[in-house]
């Protein structure tokens, strides 16, 4: 046998023991999705538990005795624990959330995030923690002259056993047979009177479990670290959509196909290893929207709560706070010091990209998980021209929004034939995309570096006039994105939101309107980042990233959707919040996750929402 392919051979080896791992874990995703529909971005928080309760629990019983029985009891014992914790997640915060729409559901989902973040800091410290080895499998095995780990082997043989067990399960239990009727049809297995809370809490002590057992069993392979969950959760939700949500034996194809790509990718294309992944995403849904083995949803849920009604145009006294508010950004810069006028400049930035997100969600029902992708690529626009073409700001600044849309049309493209989680899930591919050519195209990008010099023209170098820059600019950008809304193109977003079917019954090209606003969003949120390259004096991939994407959509939460200059109200105490109270303490993520969830469950109509039910009800009507 010749050496090519032995090595090749090794290769293939280790890209089926990745594929099997990421099975283990993605397999909980996808049936904690397919029995409640619900975005579970915890779910890598749980991966993470179970590597750093096992890294705590597994040393303790090799104590006793260095035996494979003791190491694999202790990963046993460590997903079990994350599975209750998995437990106590539904029951007090999954139960309220069930019936509200997706973006809802990820907000808070996400809050867990940074409070595990947040706890997993504080119990284990900020320091990696390496795992035990497992005993009898630390020694490596010979195949055709390479030498190959046996705990590799081991895990290539985990996959399909998990997999063998969880058919078992699904189809010679009572309670498998529950969830594969829940996958396809909860309404109807509620409707037999099948007691529906108790098969939720089982799935999710199943799915954390899952996710638990495939943290536990990583630790002879890599440290505990407090970035696990990250890390990991974009790939779960990869494999999960590529496979089709809510079907096992998909998740299984679909870890199979990514484990070989990364390990041969790496080979053949090691300058774009991380696009590879997302960009098998994109394909497949683009040709297949339901993935490799999944189904069309039949009723899905809506990114808007129900009974939003049309936008209302401003009353006399809400002109007068909004004259108020504008005064109160002008006038900043004379009686505040530099740091507010720091933060104003990038709460008023941050209110037109939210604002463009919500022209997409809250008037086009089109939810987005990766919307920071156009602010940062319009970044990225500014500033590249600037630092490598050395043009002045004034034209760079214009292609920012250029590059916004550009890319925005691309992707969007589409986006727009997709629906409901579907086409949520390829918002987020196409964000991973782009987020990894910044990331690894070193040579333009900067790479994780990014890149430094990004300062605005001498007229505005002042950080107070530039303050009037972005002050103007956002305004009028917000004012034009609210005038497309109160127009005909507006309302033709808003009726193909409401009901497609009927709108293409009236003659409205749905997609076509989509599409269109898809880009106008994608252009808005290039300027705001244009706009915020300036004022920051340098750009990095992390402006690209699912943390901005979903700090937007909190932001749009907190304002509330259903108001039009909500996003507005909701990035100003977003980022003040942010910016100015959670520094001051260490746990600011355990706080900033805490005020999301409460959020969702108190404050669900946010301070738009909020400020509008009060003046029906003191007006004598109904909310």
């Amino acid at each position: 046998m010749s050496v090519e392919f032995s090595f090749l051979l090794v290769q293939a080896l280790s890209g089926l023991a990745s594929a099997s791992s990421l099975f283990i874990i993605a397999s909980g995703l996808t049936l904690v999705f397919g029995v409640t529909r619900i975005v579970n971005f915890a779910h890598g928080s749980f991966y993470m538990l179970g590597a750093y309760v096992a890294v705590t629990i597994v040393p303790w019983l090799l104590q006793i005795e260095r035996s494979p029985t003791l190491f694999f009891v202790g990963v046993l014992i460590s997903a079990c624990v994350v599975g209750v914790l998995g437990v106590l997640m539904e029951i007090l915060l999954l139960r309220r959330i069930y019936k509200v729409p997706e973006l809802f559901q990820l907000l808070a989902t996400f809050g867990v995030v940074l409070m595990v973040q947040d706890a997993v800091l504080h119990i284990w410290g900020p320091v990696d923690i390496a795992g035990p080895r497992a005993p009898g499998l630390r020694h490596g095995v010979m195949i055709l002259d390479q030498r190959f780990p046996a705990y590799e082997l081991f895990l290539i043989c985990a996959g399909p056993v998990v997999l063998g067990l969880l058919w078992l399960l699904m189809h010679k239990t009572r309670f498998g047979v529950l969830l594969r009727a829940a996958t396809r049809d909860r309404d109807m297995v509620g409707a037999l009177g099948v007691n529906q809370a108790l098969l939720f809490t089982g799935t999710l002590f199943l799915g954390a479990f899952l996710a638990g057992l495939g943290g536990a069993l990583q630790i002879p392979r890599v440290s505990a670290s407090a970035q696990m969950d990250l890390s990991i959760i974009t790939e779960a939700f990869v494999v999960t959509v590529i496979g089709g949500m809510g079907s096992i034996g998909g998740a299984f194809l679909a870890a199979l196909l990514i484990g070989q790509l990364q390990a041969f990718g790496v080979l053949i294309f090691p300058k774009i290893t991380l696009v590879l992944v997302f960009l098998l995403m994109a394909l497949v849904l683009v040709v297949k929207p339901w993935g490799l083995l999944g189904r069309p949803e039949a009723a899905p849920v809506s990114a808007m709560p129900e009974g939003i009604a049309s936008p209302r145009r401003f009353r006399a006294f809400e002109k007068l706070l909004l004259v108020l508010a504008l005064l109160v950004a002008a006038m900043l810069p004379l009686f505040g010091d530099a740091y507010a006028v720091k933060v104003a400049t990038e709460v008023l930035i941050f209110a037109l990209a939210a604002f463009s997100l919500n022209f997409l969600v809250g008037n086009g029902g089109i939810v987005s998980f990766g919307h920071a992708a156009y602010f940062g690529l319009g970044a990225y626009a500014s500033g590249l021209l600037v630092t490598k073409l050395g043009m002045p700001m004034e034209p760079a600044l214009i292609a920012a929004p250029l590059a916004g849309g550009f890319f925005a049309a691309l992707f969007g493209f589409f986006i727009v034939r997709l629906q409901g989680i579907y086409l949520a899930m390829l918002t987020l591919a196409f964000a991973q995309i782009a987020y990894a050519v910044c990331f690894q195209w070193v040579e333009v990008t900067g790479g994780d570096n990014g890149i430094v010099g990004v300062w605005p023209a001498p007229w505005v170098a002042s950080r107070i006039a530039y303050h009037y820059l972005v002050l103007v600019v956002a305004v009028l950008g917000i004012f034009a994105l609210r005038h497309v809304i109160y127009a005909p193109f507006g309302a033709s977003l808003r009726a193909a939101r409401d009901s497609a079917a009927r709108a293409e019954a009236i003659g409205i090209d749905v997609r076509a309107h989509r599409w269109l606003g898809f880009t106008i969003a994608g252009a808005a949120a290039g300027l705001a980042g244009g706009l915020y390259a300036f004022s920051k004096g340098s750009i990095d991939p992390t402006l690209l990233g699912i943390p901005l994407s979903v700090d937007f959509l909190a932001m749009i939460l907190l304002g509330g959707m259903q108001s039009v200059m909500g996003p507005v109200l909701g990035a100003a105490a977003f980022h003040s919040i942010k910016d100015v109270f959670m520094p001051l303490t260490d746990h600011w993520r355990f706080f900033l996750g805490a005020s999301i969830i409460a959020l969702v469950l108190i404050f669900p109509r946010g301070l738009g929402g909020a400020y509008a039910s009060l003046r029906a009800r003191f007006a004598g009507g109904a909310p």
